[in-house]
């Protein structure tokens, strides 16, 4: 675990839990870890602690990040009937959703994959995106108070922003990461447009967060340059969608 003193910005922080991560043996496939959400030894035990939780329980859509450690997640979501909405990588095609009932049971494990998603799941506008009852999040390190850190793309408040847009998610959305013990450190920075997670899920804990604090309620267009919103099929559509409103 890192120390919080001296304090790090987040970019040190990514490169020397990676470091730490790669020399410790803790990493696993895909390697490189550097520039990823890190593949890690336990996740799909942290995986199996999460679907113990109470919220994964009751929840009927579970919006999953598309990175390998929390393949499992994923696969446990379609294992216990839950619909799963996963982002394409990068947001490129948008957000693909994958219902059980319409995918082989022994192909789950398959549905599972970011290439298994694209084969089983169905590309969905923003209009036919259902209410997400649980978010999971990938991080590459995360506070004992839930500051999480990203790769530094910013793609999971992206798709935050846009599903409170859409009325989706809201303030009580639960959302959860998994990561190794190693990634729980004692201090993140905190910007206005993170996310604060409720638990965080390591393969021997279960770590609460009593107070996330209030979460963004949107986009925060005066962030994102327009290239950029460009380049992210959903935003233009949210954009088209908020102009006719």
């Amino acid at each position: 675990m890192l120390s919080d003193s001296p304090k790090l910005s987040k970019e040190e922080i990514r490169r020397k839990i990676w470091a730490l991560m790669e020399e410790t043996g803790i990493s696993r496939f895909p390697k490189p870890v550097y520039g990823r959400i890190p593949n890690f030894v336990g996740s799909n035990i942290a995986a199996q602690k999460l679907a113990e939780q109470w919220e994964f329980k009751r929840a009927k859509v579970i919006k999953v990040n598309p990175d390998s450690p929390q393949r499992m997640v994923r696969f446990l979501a379609l294992l216990n009937g839950k619909t799963l909405l996963m982002p394409t990588p990068r947001l490129s095609s948008g957000f693909l959703l994958l219902e059980p009932r319409k995918i082989p049971k022994r192909a789950y494990e398959d549905a599972s994959s970011i290439r298994g998603a694209f084969k089983y799941g169905e590309i969905c506008s923003i209009d036919e995106i259902p209410n997400v009852d649980l978010i999971v999040a990938g991080s590459v390190a995360v506070s004992k108070d839930g500051v999480r850190v990203g790769k530094g793309g910013g793609y999971s408040e992206i798709e935050y922003g846009i599903l409170r847009e859409l009325g989706v998610v809201d303030e009580k959305t639960p959302i959860f990461t998994t990561v190794h013990d190693i990634q729980v450190v004692d201090f993140v920075p905190k910007d206005v447009y993170d996310l604060i997670v409720d638990a965080i899920i390591t393969p021997t804990k279960v770590i609460r967060i009593n107070d996330a604090g209030e979460r963004p309620k949107g986009i925060m267009w005066d962030r994102i340059e327009i290239e950029r919103i460009n380049e992210i099929p959903p935003l233009i559509q949210l954009r088209k969608l908020k102009s006719l409103i």
